[in-house]
C-alpha cells in the first residue's frame, strides 16, 4: 500500500466519521474549532471555579466516573467526549430545524455539566439532580441527533470508560520514575 493510498484511505474515514462528505472543508473545520472551543470553555469554566485543593491525597478507591487528574484532566472530557464527537457530526448535517434544535440541546448540556462541575454538589439529593438533569439532556441531545445521523445518536449516549482509562493511565505515568 503507498502513501498515497493510506492517506485517501485516512481522509475517507476522517470523512464518513464525522459526516462530512460533500462538505466545504472550511465547514468542517468551523464545527470541530465551535464544538470543541465550546466543550473545553465550559470545562476551564467548571475547573476553574472549582474549590478543591489539588494536594488531597489520592484514594484508590476513589469512583471510575472521577474527574481525570494531571494534564488530561482538561482536555479530555471535552475534546475525547462522545457527545463533542457526535455533535461535529451533527454540525455537518445538512441546515434543518431538528440541527439547531440538537446544537442548541448539545451546547445547554455542555454548559449545565460545567455548573454541575463548577458546583461539586455533596448532598445526595442535588448530586441525584445533577446526574439526572445531565443524563436527561444527553438523552434528549442523542434522540434529536439520531433523528439527524444515526451514528450520531448513539455515540451521544455518556460513557465512563474513557475518563476510567484516562485515570489509569495518569496513574501510571505518576508511578514512573523520571531518569536523569
Amino acid at each position: 500500500m503507498s502513501i498515497d493510498n493510506a492517506l485517501d484511505d485516512a481522509r475517507d474515514a476522517a470523512t464518513g466519521f464525522l459526516n462530512a462528505e460533500g462538505r466545504n472543508p472550511g465547514h468542517v473545520l468551523l464545527g470541530v474549532g465551535l464544538t470543541v472551543g465550546f466543550a473545553l470553555a465550559a470545562t476551564v469554566f467548571a475547573t476553574r471555579t472549582l474549590s478543591a485543593t489539588r494536594d488531597a491525597p489520592h484514594d484508590d478507591h476513589a469512583p471510575v466516573t472521577e474527574r481525570p487528574r494531571g494534564p488530561l484532566s482538561l482536555i479530555l472530557p471535552a475534546v475525547f467526549s462522545v457527545t463533542t464527537l457526535s455533535a461535529v457530526r451533527v454540525w455537518n448535517a445538512p441546515p434543518a430545524r431538528e440541527r439547531t434544535v440538537a446544537m442548541g440541546l448539545w451546547a445547554g448540556a455542555q454548559a449545565l455539566n460545567a455548573v454541575w462541575i463548577a458546583l461539586r454538589p455533596a448532598g445526595r439529593a442535588l448530586q441525584i439532580a445533577a446526574a439526572m438533569s445531565s443524563a436527561g439532556m444527553a438523552a434528549a441531545f442523542a434522540h434529536e441527533a439520531r433523528k439527524i445521523d444515526t451514528k450520531a445518536g448513539k455515540m451521544a449516549s455518556p460513557l465512563g470508560g474513557g475518563t476510567r482509562i484516562a485515570n489509569r493511565v495518569q496513574d501510571k505515568a505518576e508511578e514512573q520514575a523520571t531518569v536523569h
